[in-house]
């Protein structure tokens, strides 16, 4: 399937208008706000609550809603950093890890190599899935560390990361601006980072992708889960979630350089891609 990579500078010929050029408004949505979450706070925290209550079915969901789909996003994401994962002196980090698919899939396109890699989460009871799979299943690649984490506050110094990746988490957090500032923080200048998550795709395909999306996975997710609520919330949170071109502008906004989202699967999922400057020039002095 060919790609489709849409560049920052797609998004500023978008706002070209017959008056001149404006510029995008700047979104009102701050983060995720599950229902009845008051502020960035509690919205976390209702997050954290959430994966708690799925931790023990979230695999077998994560498969069965997606149709298995999810697994060859996960291994076409990590092979996107291919070049990253065989350098020996590599440190990737993966926020927003949940159970370690991500994580995983990255462990195995290392290979063999000595890149350290580390799986990041704030919800304790995924971490533990996480662990237990790494424990009990032959994993063809670079053993992953594990840390609970929150992705808003890295307990890590700046400039430490070759990659930072994450894979359908980062549409959770609580506050998106703060999420890619952190991100770039870690990044080591030059260094990449690529953001996996749900889209909406257009015309038929999305009409049928939405009645899915919003009719049939929220029940089926319930029935199989048992716990009410959280497969509601996918699909608002995905329709909440910053579209394409306002994501690209928020990633420059951050310190990105050159940001693209690639479509995955008719644009049911996609990769954000930026790079953090090697350098910032200095402004020209006037003679």
């Amino acid at each position: 399937m060919q790609e489709n990579i849409v560049p920052e500078k797609t998004v500023q010929e978008k706002i070209v208008r017959e008056n001149g050029v404006r510029e995008i408004s700047t979104s009102s949505v701050v983060g995720a706000a599950p229902e009845g979450a008051l502020d960035p706070h509690s919205a976390s925290q209702a997050v954290r609550e959430m994966f708690t209550l799925i931790a023990p079915r979230y695999d077998l969901l994560n498969h069965v809603l997606s149709f298995n789909i999810d697994r060859m996003w996960w291994r076409r994401t990590a092979r996107t950093f291919r070049n990253i994962l065989l350098r020996p002196d590599a440190r990737i980090l993966d926020l927003c890890c949940g159970t370690g698919d991500m994580t995983f899939a990255l462990s195995r396109q290392a290979g063999k190599s000595s890149a350290q890699i580390l799986g990041a989460d704030f919800s304790h009871a995924m971490l533990l899935r996480a662990t237990a799979k790494s424990s009990s299943s032959q994993q063809n690649g670079s053993t992953p560390g594990w840390i609970e984490a929150d992705a808003l506050s890295l307990p890590f110094p700046g400039a430490h990361f070759d990659l930072v990746t994450s894979a359908f988490g980062f549409r959770n957090l609580a506050d998106y601006d703060a999420g890619l500032r952190e991100i770039v923080r870690v990044l080591r200048p030059g260094g990449e980072s690529g953001i996996l998550d749900f889209g909406e795709p257009k015309g038929v395909v999305g009409a049928l992708y939405r009645i899915y999306f919003k009719q049939v996975l929220p029940r089926v997710g319930t029935l199989i889960s048992g716990v009410p609520g959280p497969y509601s919330y996918l699909p608002a949170s995905v329709e909440r979630f910053p579209p394409p071109e306002e994501m690209l502008r928020r990633m420059r906004h951050a310190g990105f350089s050159e940001p693209t989202w690639t479509r995955y699967t008719l644009g049911i999922a996609g990769l954000y891609r930026g790079k953090k400057l090697a350098y910032r020039p200095s402004p020209r002095r006037c003679s």
